[in-house]
């Protein structure tokens, strides 16, 4: 999933902030026609990227889990959201107060 990001969004490749969450299947409900590999991706960045971006994200993500472990397309889901700046906050500022340089188009 990082690289899928570092190379659709640009983020840095020292920016790890990821949480991993593997539940146990009676923790996890899901359709019936779904594997036992299915995986659901909640991605959560700052806003601005475009439609493009998010599409080549999404892509990248899935392709690569599609290689290695092997997880097939249809039983990947993403969903993305993206909190306005006044919603974060870094070393006790709300995100809106800093410049950040990221990759928007």
């Amino acid at each position: 999933m990082h690289n899928g990001l570092v190379s659709a969004f640009g983020i840095p490749e020292d920016d790890r902030n990821k949480r991993l969450n593997e539940l146990d299947d009676e923790l996890f409900e899901r359709q019936a026609t779904k594997s036992d590999r299915f995986i659901l991706i909640e991605l959560t960045f700052f806003p601005g990227r475009s439609k493009e971006m998010k599409r080549a994200a999404i892509r990248e993500i899935t392709e690569a889990l599609g290689r290695e472990p092997g997880i097939p397309a249809d039983d990947i889901y993403v969903v993305t959201t993206e909190p306005s700046l006044d919603k974060r906050g870094f070393g006790g500022h709300p995100a809106s107060d800093f410049g950040l340089p990221y990759k928007k188009n």
